[in-house]
């Protein structure tokens, strides 16, 4: 594309670009004057600076401008500039921090990432974080943060933590639980969530200690970023999993569903039979509250069918519950000296309680043995259907 095309695209598609800065003085007028070089759609928020900040942004009167009294954090930021940018009728944000890092002539490759995908889509700059000059500090956050990205979404991201992206403002979420570098996090797993794609462009990074100024605090930013992901990973294994589930199955016919989901699926045939084995021994397992939790952690960590080893686990659906414990009570019973009869007894939750050890134990010989049974009917049924997996 030319350059006019890429002018006449960032018109047509209502895109703007964004700049939270807080004491950027060394580098903001030339980030400010690069982007101006493709539009004047220009939102500044200033975070509360402290250096000479304010006397830059006087330059340009032409641009929309915030000043915030005080520091609130760049995520802060980037929600009143967000709000700020739908107010003024544009689709599309792109935000490009003033530290001087990002290139401003690296907005065509956005626009045309936007323009070649055809739908809304949230764009992340790929940076190279190989290249002499990056430090380990922020290449090992890097990969730390696209782990969890994938853990919490299903996708696989290169880099996650640049701050050089376009949004798509009318599909992320309207309301957000931080202020600060989390936010970045937060926003795009959230936004994965409502399905909308995620997806990385390539875009160059300079790292020059002379000029930037990072305010990034290692211990205290990282343990909120640790404590985000450990909410994120919940609501991923509690709710966002089971809810794609139930989504994606009312979606098919149970024809389509065995043959996508299970036939066709990831993994070899003793993978899938490994799956639904691990899922028959969670659902057995005496830890209610925690099957879906501990089937999804499994299953990730032993890189086994995710979907399989949840359907198998849902063996303990409540119907089912008081026939699951009383068969643990009556395998326990042989290896409890005394009194162990429950057949003549009132089958509740105070039944377990007295016969605690009895129903642990015959909860392991139960959740065993079905895991073994299970696991075997199951390869032997794929290896018959579908034999090209062997």
């Amino acid at each position: 594309m030319t350059f006019s095309e890429i002018q006449n695209a960032i018109f047509q598609n209502k895109i703007g670009v964004l700049i939270p800065t807080y004491n950027n003085e060394k580098t903001l007028n030339r980030v400010i004057d690069g982007v101006l070089e493709y539009t004047d759609r220009i939102i500044i928020v200033n975070d509360g600076s402290t250096d000479s900040t304010a006397d830059i942004l006087n330059e340009y009167p032409h641009i929309t401008v915030i000043n915030l009294a005080e520091n609130k954090g760049k995520g802060n930021g980037l929600k009143i500039g967000f709000r700020k940018a739908i107010e003024l009728g544009y689709d599309y944000a792109i935000t490009i921090d003033s530290d001087g890092q990002h290139y401003p002539d690296d907005i065509p490759v956005f626009v045309k990432a936007l323009l070649d995908e055809g739908q809304e889509v949230l764009l992340i700059g790929n940076r190279n974080m190989s290249q002499e000059g990056i430090p380990k500090k922020s290449s090992f956050g890097n990969r730390f943060s696209n782990f969890w990205f994938w853990f919490e979404t299903g996708i696989k991201l290169e880099d996650t933590q640049s701050g050089y992206r376009l949004y798509p403002l009318h599909k992320i979420p309207k309301k957000y639980f931080t202020p600060k570098f989390e936010f970045e996090i937060e926003i795009i797993v959230r936004t994965a969530w409502r399905h909308v794609p995620v997806k990385n462009v390539p875009v160059k990074v300079l790292y020059d200690p002379a000029e930037r100024v990072s305010h990034f605090r290692p211990f205290r930013d990282f343990t909120r970023i640790s404590i985000l992901n450990t909410i994120l990973v919940t609501i991923t294994l509690l709710y966002i999993i089971p809810r794609n589930f139930v989504n994606n199955f009312r979606k098919k016919s149970l024809k389509k569903f065995i043959r996508e989901d299970v036939l066709e699926s990831d993994g070899s045939n003793r993978t899938k039979a490994f799956s639904v084995a691990l899922g028959v021994f969670i659902g057995f397992s005496p830890f209610w509250g925690f099957h879906t939790l501990l089937v999804i952690s499994l299953s990730v960590l032993f890189k086994l069918n995710k979907v399989l080893a949840f359907v198998a686990s849902n063996v303990s659906l409540p119907p089912f519950i008081p026939f699951i414990i009383a068969a643990a009570l009556y395998l326990g019973a042989p290896f409890i000296q005394g009194e162990s009869n429950i057949l003549n007894q009132e089958l509740n939750f105070e039944l377990v309680k007295n016969n605690l050890l009895q129903y642990i134990i015959g909860s392991a010989i139960l959740a065993s043995s079905m895991s073994v049974i299970s696991g075997i009917a199951t390869f032997i049924f794929l290896s018959k259907v579908n034999p090209e997996n062997h």
